[in-house]
């Protein structure tokens, strides 16, 4: 069974590592209910309980999936969703942020619907909107928790400054960065700024969007719809450097007797135990995996070895494309 333990010091207890569920319904290619509800199930039989989605997964889509499941197992799971990227009803990949106390009321209330609960345990701004004070978007999410709507407070790709200012108005619980071996910009200043003001530290992609897992070998391994056939990382000279980066991660993982994907994690969680990663899949097979990475156990000459692969600002290529880019650590 994971570990459960304190997110952030407000109150909320999660599993360490939790499940992010956008890819069963979004994203990564052809999707199957059938194995994604497994998958949901079986995170739970394993005390994978901190589950993060979106309202924008689908769109829509992927918390309708996970109300299938909360419907007879509510209790049991930490759930996490999102509001603030809003995508257009005639073309989805058309994005905008909303961060208005309006819209926050409005997405709120829509979540908590399309998941048949009663309250959301972390509510996320899901990016910062930069024609709305954070003073005024967190003000709007404070009155959810009045409200019995929403548990804690969280923030996702906020700057340490943001954070600053947002706890300035409420306590927030977690910050969800992207964070992984091949993406370490959180170090400099956002991991400290959470660590000074209490907050939990959520990674997503700690896989790097599975290309750490070392299964990946050529862009025809994604399907035609895959978001990563776009991604910088994935694209030309980025792929084969990064490729090489795998290849040094497979032998250390070998010398440990674990996958890639359980070294990766594992590192993540060697980081410290405010850090609660959130890898994302819709397989059982890959859960188990994940799963079992908090069994791996790294010491500090295991730290070094990976240190001297992979340091900071290794992977080749940006981790979004430039206007994605414009609405990360703001």
């Amino acid at each position: 069974m994971i570990k459960n333990a304190p997110l952030g010091q407000h109150g909320l207890i999660a599993s360490q590592i939790g499940l992010g569920c956008m890819g069963m319904s979004e994203f990564y290619g052809e999707t199957d209910e059938k194995e994604s509800l497994r998958t949901l199930s079986r995170a739970l039989d394993l005390g994978v309980n901190f589950w993060d989605t979106s309202d924008i997964y689908g769109p829509h889509k992927n918390e309708i999936l996970l109300a299938k499941i909360l419907k007879d197992r509510r209790k049991e799971v930490v759930l996490a969703t999102k509001f603030g990227i809003v995508r257009d009803p005639n073309d989805p990949s058309v994005r905008g942020l909303n961060g208005t106390p309006e819209y926050c009321q409005k997405a709120c209330e829509a979540s908590l619907l399309r998941l048949g609960i009663d309250e959301i345990d972390l509510y996320y701004l899901h990016r910062v909107d930069p024609n709305t004070p954070i003073e005024e978007t967190v003000g709007a999410m404070a009155d959810l928790i009045s409200q019995g709507k929403v548990r804690y407070l969280g923030l996702s790709e906020a700057a340490a400054s943001t954070l600053q200012r947002a706890c300035a108005v409420h306590p927030i619980s977690a910050l969800q960065t992207e964070y992984s071996l091949w993406s370490r910009d959180p170090e400099a200043e956002i991991i400290p700024t959470c660590r000074a003001l209490g907050i939990g530290f959520v990674p997503y992609s700690p896989l790097s969007r599975g290309f750490l897992s070392g299964e990946i070998r050529s862009i025809d391994d994604f399907a035609a719809d895959d978001y990563r056939r776009i991604s910088p990382r994935f694209q030309g000279e980025n792929f084969q450097k990064n490729l090489d980066l795998v290849e040094k991660i497979k032998a250390l993982a070998e010398v440990k007797h674990c996958t890639p994907s359980q070294l990766a994690l594992a590192w993540v969680l060697a980081q410290g135990e405010d850090f609660f990663p959130i890898p994302g899949t819709k397989r059982v097979k890959y859960l188990e995996e994940n799963a079992a990475a908090a069994e791996v156990v790294l010491t500090s000459e295991d730290l070094e070895a990976i240190e001297k692969i992979a340091p900071k600002g290794i992977a080749a290529g940006e981790r979004y494309g430039a206007i994605a880019m414009k609405s990360v650590n703001v």
